[in-house]
C-alpha cells in the first residue's frame, strides 16, 4: 500500500531552526518537484473505485430510485442509497445534525448526494451511475435569502424554519447618535459566493480492518470532528475508527465539513474491501461548502470633524440548504460588523438563513470577510462625504487601548492600528508602468488597450478578525512530545492529530521543540486519531494552540527530566532544563541517558486560550473573542475606463503577528490570503441561477494566476499578545479581509478620476460595473 506522507520523517534543521528562524518547509521541495503525495496518490492492492451519483436539481421530491441496472454491471460490487446507511442518517458540524449522508425523500440543494457505487474501475462505476433511474417531482426552490428573513415560514426550507441564525447587537441609542450627525451616508452591499478553490480535490481511502473497523486515510482539517460524525454514520464506535492524515492540497475551511469519508465507510462495510474516493473538479464544487454570499446594508452618522457617532446595520447571510458553520459565521459577522472602529451608538442585526442555494460554511476569514468589504467601503463614503483623506477618517476613529468592540469586549494590548495606517501611507508608492510591455496593462497579452483611456487608482482596506474558536467554545489542542537518545545524541518525537493543510504548521512544531528543548534533531510524528483533540486547521488558530500545546508539552518533559536526576543525584543532568541538551557535553548526554526512564521521557500535555463567552441574544454583548489581529492594505490598480479591465499593479501591506515565528512561512501566508482576497474583489464567483451552479470548473470559476498577482510590499509589525504563546497573533486569515476592500477602493478612486461616481457595491466587480461608475 502507497500512503500519503506529509513530510520526511525528521524535520531538518539547518542553521536557526529554532522560534524566529526560517528554516525550509520539509514538504516544500517534494511539492515543488511532483513528489509529493496527495490524498488522491493513496493506492492498495484490491481496492475498488467509489463514485457519488448527485441530484440534478435544486429542490425536489425522490418518488423512487431503481438501482437494479447499475447492479447488474459486470465490475459492480455495491450500489447503496439512504437506505443502506448502517447508523445514523443525518451528520453536521457542531452538532447540528441535519445534513443527511444520502438524500432520504428531498434533495434540497444542486448536487446533493444519493446513491454510492463501488466498482473495480472508476469508469465502470461512473457508468453505473448513468444506469440508477430517479422519479422526481420537481419543486420551486428557494433561492432569495432576503424573502427569507422577511418571512421565514413561507420560505421554509429546514424544518427549523427558514433562519438559522439571528444576532443582533446594540449599543446606545441611535436616536440620540443620529442627532449629534452632521453627516449621514448609507448604501446597500452585495458579496457574491466564493469557492475555497483548493488545487487537490477531495479525496481519500478507506481500509476494512481485522477488528471489523475501519482505517480512514483521508484530507481533512480537522480528524476528531470528523470522527464525532463518522462513528454514529457507520454504527461503529470510535474505538474502531483509526484515522490517519493524508497529503492535504490545500483547504481554506472546505475541508472542515465531511465530504467522501462516510460514503468510502459505508461501501468498504457493504463490500469488505478498499474503497478509494476521489472527487474530480466538477463535483469538487458540490462536494464541498463555499463562502457565504451576503446582502448588507449599511448607515452611518459622523461629525464633520469625522467622528462617528452612529451605525445602523443588516446583514443576510445566505448558509444554503444546511447548517454546517452557518450559526458560527453569523456571530463573527456581527461580532465584526463594524471592524476596529468606535462607535458610541450601534445597532447591528445578522442573519443567517437557509435557502436551496449551494450550501455555504467555513471560508478563510469566515464572516469577516463580508462584514469587511462593506465597513471598509463606508468608511471610504464617508471620506468622500467630509472631503476627508480616507486614511485620517479611519484613524481619527480607530480603536486604541481601551477601547470597545461592538460587543462591549474591552482591548488590551490591541494592534496600534492608527501608526499602522501611517506606516501604509508612507510606503512608496510604485512608478508609472511600463506600458511597452502589453502585459502590464489591463488584459495584458489580449492588447485589448495600448494605454488609452488607463487611469490609475489607489485604496485602502482594514481588516479586524478573531484568532481561534470563539462565543464560549472549551478551545483545546494536544501534543505529546517524546524525548530519548538515539545512537548517542537527543532526539524528540512531536505527535499532534493538527492537520497541515499547506500553513507550514509541522516545520513550526519542530522550531518549538527545537527551542524548548534545545536540541537540533526533531521528528513530526504523521498526525492520527491515536493522541488527542488538536482542533481545526482554521480560524488562524493552529499555531496558536497546537503551539501551545507542544510548547507545554516540552516544558512538562523538561521539568521531568530534572525531576528525574535530582531524585538520582545526577547533577550534570539539571544543565538540560535550560534547554540546551544539543550543546551539551559528553558528561552531560551520558546523564541524560541515565536520567531517561528505560531511555525516553514523555508527555502529553493540553491547551486551552484564554475562556470567552457567548454573545446576549438580545444585546450581543459579551467576550465573545479571545484574540483579535489586525492587516491593513494599499491597493495600487490600472482600469481600462472603457472596457472594464484591471491590472492590480501593488498590493502592499502592514499586518502586526505578535511574534514571528518563521518569516519565510509567514510572507508566504500574507501573500496567500491577499491574492485571495484580490480574487474575491475581481474575479472570483460561483455564478448560481435558480439555486443551480453555472460555472463548477476552473475554465470558468476564475482564480487568480502568477500574471494576476502584483508586486506586494510587506511591513510586519511584532507587537506581542502577553496571553499568547510567544506573545504570537494569528496571521493567516486578516490579509483576506482587508485586500478585497483596498483593490475595490482603488478601482473606486480610478473611476473618480476619469470623471465617474465609483459607486461600486459590490464583489466581485465586474466589467460592467466599472464602465458603468466610470
Amino acid at each position: 500500500m502507497t500512503r500519503s506522507t506529509r513530510f520526511p520523517a525528521e524535520v531538518a534543521a539547518p542553521g536557526n531552526a529554532g522560534v524566529g528562524g526560517s528554516p525550509l518547509r520539509p514538504d516544500g521541495t517534494l511539492k515543488v518537484k511532483g513528489e509529493f503525495a496527495y490524498a488522491s496518490d493513496l493506492w492498495i492492492d484490491g481496492m475498488l473505485w467509489g463514485m457519488t451519483l448527485r441530484s440534478p436539481h435544486p429542490r425536489a421530491r425522490i418518488l423512487r430510485i431503481y438501482t437494479a441496472a447499475a447492479l447488474a454491471v459486470t465490475g459492480v460490487h455495491a450500489v447503496l442509497t439512504h437506505e443502506d446507511v448502517p447508523g445514523r442518517k443525518v451528520y453536521g458540524l457542531d452538532h447540528t445534525w441535519d445534513q443527511p449522508v444520502l438524500a432520504i425523500d428531498e434533495v434540497r440543494h444542486h448536487g446533493e448526494p444519493i446513491a454510492l457505487v463501488a466498482a473495480d474501475h472508476p469508469e465502470i462505476a461512473r457508468r453505473a451511475l448513468e444506469l440508477i433511474d430517479i422519479e422526481w417531482e420537481v419543486l420551486d426552490p428557494i433561492v432569495d435569502p432576503v424573502a427569507v428573513v422577511a418571512d421565514p415560514e413561507a420560505n421554509r426550507v429546514q424544518e427549523r424554519g427558514g433562519i438559522a441564525r439571528h444576532q443582533p447587537v446594540r449599543v446606545g441609542d441611535i436616536a440620540v447618535g443620529r442627532a449629534l450627525a452632521d453627516v449621514v451616508i448609507s448604501q446597500k452591499y452585495e458579496v457574491g459566493i466564493q469557492d475555497q478553490a483548493f488545487l487537490g480535490p477531495e479525496s481519500g481511502l478507506v481500509v476494512p480492518a481485522e477488528d471489523g473497523g475501519l482505517e480512514f486515510y483521508v484530507a481533512t482539517q480537522w480528524m476528531h470532528n470528523d470522527l464525532s460524525q463518522i462513528g454514529p454514520c457507520l454504527g461503529l464506535p470510535e474505538d474502531r475508527i483509526r484515522m490517519t492524515m493524508a497529503g492535504i492540497g490545500g483547504a481554506f475551511g472546505g475541508r472542515e465539513d465531511l465530504s467522501m469519508q462516510i460514503h468510502a465507510g459505508m461501501l468498504a462495510m457493504h463490500t469488505g474491501r478498499p474503497v478509494k474516493m476521489m472527487y474530480n473538479r466538477e463535483e469538487s464544487f458540490f462536494g464541498h461548502v463555499h463562502r457565504h454570499p451576503a446582502h448588507l446594508w449599511y448607515e452611518y452618522g459622523a461629525t464633520r470633524a469625522g467622528k462617528l457617532t452612529y451605525a445602523k446595520v443588516r446583514i443576510i447571510l445566505d448558509g444554503g440548504a444546511y447548517t454546517s458553520a452557518t450559526l458560527n459565521v453569523t456571530g463573527n459577522a456581527s461580532s465584526l460588523a463594524l471592524g476596529p472602529y468606535e462607535f458610541p451608538h450601534l445597532e447591528v442585526d445578522a442573519y443567517g438563513v437557509y435557502t436551496n442555494n449551494p450550501p455555504c460554511g467555513a471560508m478563510r476569514g469566515f464572516g469577516a470577510v463580508q462584514a469587511c468589504f462593506a465597513h471598509e467601503s463606508m468608511m471610504d463614503e464617508l471620506a468622500d462625504a467630509l472631503g476627508m483623506d480616507p486614511i485620517h477618517v479611519r484613524q481619527i476613529n480607530a480603536v486604541t487601548q481601551g477601547s470597545k468592540l461592538a460587543t462591549g469586549q474591552v482591548l488590551h494590548a490591541p494592534t496600534p492600528l492608527a501608526p499602522m495606517l501611517e506606516r501604509l501611507k508612507d510606503m512608496p508608492l510604485p512608478p508609472e508602468s511600463d506600458i511597452s510591455d502589453i502585459r502590464n496593462l489591463p488584459g495584458g497579452a489580449s492588447q485589448t488597450t495600448h494605454g488609452e483611456s488607463v487611469v490609475r487608482g489607489v485604496g485602502y482596506g482594514v481588516g479586524i478578525k478573531n484568532i481561534c474558536f470563539s462565543e464560549g467554545y472549551d478551545d483545546l489542542s494536544t501534543a505529546r512530545v517524546r524525548l530519548e537518545v538515539i545512537a548517542g545524541e537527543p532526539v524528540a518525537l512531536v505527535h499532534t492529530a493538527a492537520a497541515e493543510v499547506g500553513q507550514g504548521l509541522v516545520t513550526v512544531e519542530a522550531q518549538i521543540a527545537r527551542t524548548e528543548l534545545g536540541i537540533d534533531r526533531v521528528t513530526i510524528a504523521p498526525a492520527d486519531n491515536a493522541v488527542g483533540d488538536s482542533g481545526s486547521s482554521s480560524a488562524s488558530r493552529q499555531t496558536y494552540m497546537t503551539g501551545g500545546a507542544v510548547k507545554t508539552a516540552c516544558e512538562a518533559v523538561r521539568a521531568r527530566v530534572l525531576e528525574l536526576a535530582a531524585a538520582r543525584g545526577i547533577s550534570g543532568a539539571a544543565r538540560l532544563v535550560g534547554g540546551k541538551v544539543a550543546s551539551a557535553t559528553g558528561e552531560v548526554l551520558a546523564a541524560l541517558v541515565d536520567v531517561l526512564d528505560e531511555g525516553v521521557v514523555e508527555e502529553t500535555r493540553e491547551y486551552h486560550h484564554r475562556p470567552t463567552t457567548g454573545m446576549d441574544p438580545v444585546t450581543g454583548q459579551g467576550r465573545s473573542h479571545t484574540q483579535l489581529a489586525v492587516c491593513v492594505h494599499r491597493a495600487v490598480v490600472d482600469v481600462d475606463t472603457e472596457l472594464g479591465l484591471v491590472k492590480v499593479v501593488a498590493l502592499d501591506a502592514v499586518q502586526d503577528v505578535g511574534r514571528i515565528m518563521n518569516r519565510l512561512s509567514l510572507e508566504g501566508q500574507i501573500h496567500g490570503g491577499s491574492v485571495q482576497g484580490l480574487g474575491l474583489a475581481v474575479m472570483e464567483e460561483i455564478q448560481v441561477t435558480n439555486g443551480k451552479v453555472r460555472n463548477p470548473s476552473f475554465t470558468d470559476y476564475l482564480i487568480p494566476t502568477i500574471l494576476d498577482t502584483p508586486t506586494q510590499r510587506l511591513d510586519i509589525l511584532e507587537n506581542p499578545d502577553p496571553h499568547a504563546p510567544y506573545g504570537l497573533r494569528g496571521a493567516g486569515e486578516p490579509p483576506t479581509l482587508s485586500s478585497t476592500p483596498a483593490v475595490v477602493s482603488a478601482i473606486r478612486n480610478a473611476c473618480k478620476a476619469a470623471g465617474g461616481t465609483g459607486n461600486l457595491i459590490r464583489v466581485p466587480v465586474r466589467p460592467e460595473d466599472i464602465i458603468r461608475s466610470c
